[in-house]
């Protein structure tokens, strides 16, 4: 079983995988732990992260919190994505304030899902301020997955984005009102809400309403020196945050 988790075809190695998780042995804890954090198909890894949530806790947990401290990235980050589906609370104290800033956008994401996860009500605040630090950070995927982490925190979360709303950075002030529009509304496709957020942002929120205004009412808005001016600072302004 030990070489077939590392066959060269992956197809193998996921059939390997299934076979461990539908016949649990704690056995096989180091094997699957180890494979973690070297196997390079996405689908085998979430196998093994399954296969290692059919052991016992007792066994499997303090293993994981040793990856944790690995010298390898993805055996850090698929420790936490097996953390998120173990589910256990008493695992919030292992998420660190490093692991949520890490550089590395795949395993600050996979933090970022598990701490929202696992945080007490009595520290989601304390983990919202964390998390805005990170707003405007990285490309759409990684804007996506926190903007996602903040909605699944509720309102908890609005003082401090309206706060990020005003930030002079228009990365990090459009980021945090795309992710307001979501929480308001989580049916809002986030490629609409960055661009709406991005809009409000520079033309400001009296202007936006008008121009959304004019749209709705079907009737445009004629473009003058400073409207063109100020399409032409939209257009490059979302281009340099695309």
């Amino acid at each position: 079983m030990a070489n077939a988790l590392g066959a060269e075809d992956s197809s193998v190695r996921l059939k390997a995988a299934l076979a461990v998780g539908s016949n649990p042995d704690p056995e096989f804890l180091e094997a699957l732990v180890e494979r973690c954090a070297v196997e390079p198909d996405f689908f085998v890894r979430d196998m093994l992260s399954w296969a290692l949530t059919r052991l016992s806790p007792e066994v499997t947990l303090p293993r994981i919190r040793q990856e944790l401290d690995s010298e390898r990235t993805q055996a850090r980050s698929q420790a936490l994505h097996t953390l998120s589906k173990i589910g256990d609370k008493s695992t919030w104290a292992w998420i660190t304030r490093d692991m949520l800033r890490d550089a590395d956008d795949e395993l600050a994401r996979t933090a970022w899902r598990v701490a929202v996860s696992l945080v007490p009500e009595d520290e989601e605040k304390d983990l919202v301020d964390e998390l805005v630090l990170q707003l405007g950070r990285g490309d759409r995927n990684v804007q996506l997955s926190l903007s996602r982490a903040f909605v699944d925190l509720g309102d908890v979360i609005k003082p401090a984005l309206e706060k990020a709303a005003e930030h002079p950075d228009p990365a990090v002030a459009a980021h945090a009102r795309a992710t307001e529009l979501l929480r308001q509304d989580p049916e809002t496709g986030f490629d609409a809400a960055i661009e709406e957020a991005k809009r409000v942002v520079t033309l400001g929120p009296e202007a936006a309403a008008a121009v959304a205004a004019a749209a709705s009412a079907g009737t445009g808005t004629p473009e003058t020196a400073e409207t063109a001016e100020t399409s032409e600072t939209t257009g490059s302004t979302e281009t340099a945050h695309c």
